[in-house]
């Protein structure tokens, strides 16, 4: 995963439910619950991921880390405050914590988890965590190939399920055309020949790439 510094305004999409963890030692009892099980978001935003935890009384957290897997048979990759200058660790990581990342790009998708120790233990406890998902945005036009008089679609698509129900905004030529998820044109001409682009609502400086809609 490359990290480097950049800054964005903070947007996340969140689906499922909250997931817990617990590890054993002796008839004491450590629990982690994540906020959210999966984030979908969208490349060059930021993201919350965050958690709370509990352990035996009379135990002091002494250090927590958030850290990925990353790939297949790699060591955990600890993502340590500051780590990239993408990453900050919140909250008062006693019973809480957050991990901050920002100018998320499509390859910082993985599950992200915490382990903490206290002064009585090593690191507690490590599985599951949350799984990050980072999409960019894609013009898709169906059919492929375009005949004026076709009823023709075109979709703002993305590799994972935007929560929330976000507005899409679409632009034909650089210039705004439409909001909706899809755009349709029925039936098509060649006045709808053009370049087309989409964006979210609220983030329009994070547009899909052009599609040039081409009409014979």
């Amino acid at each position: 995963m490359s990290l480097r510094t950049a800054g964005s305004v903070l947007v996340v999409f969140l689906w499922s439910v909250a997931g817990t963890v617990s590890a054993v030692e002796g008839h004491s009892y450590f629990h982690v619950t994540y906020t959210h099980q999966r984030i979908c978001t969208l490349k060059g935003t930021s993201v919350d991921i965050s958690c709370s935890y509990t352990y035996p009384s009379g135990h002091t957290v002494s250090e927590t880390n958030w850290y990925t897997k990353g790939k297949l048979n790699k060591a955990p990759q600890i993502l340590s405050p500051g780590y990239g200058g993408r990453v900050e660790y919140l909250g008062n990581m006693q019973s809480d914590s957050i991990l901050r990342i920002t100018d998320l790009r499509e390859e910082d998708s993985a599950e992200y988890k915490i382990r903490f120790r206290t002064d009585q233990t090593t690191w507690e406890p490590t599985i599951p965590g949350t799984t990050l998902t980072v999409t960019g945005l894609q013009v898709k036009v169906t059919p492929a190939t375009v005949t004026e008089g076709q009823k023709v679609t075109l979709t703002c698509s993305t590799t994972c399920t935007l929560s929330d129900n976000p507005t899409y905004i679409w632009y034909k030529n650089g210039h705004v055309t439409n909001q909706s998820t899809s755009l349709f044109l029925n039936p098509v001409s060649s006045e709808d020949a053009g370049r087309y682009s989409c964006s979210v609502e609220g983030h329009e400086d994070l547009p899909s790439d052009e599609e040039t809609l081409t009409v014979t």
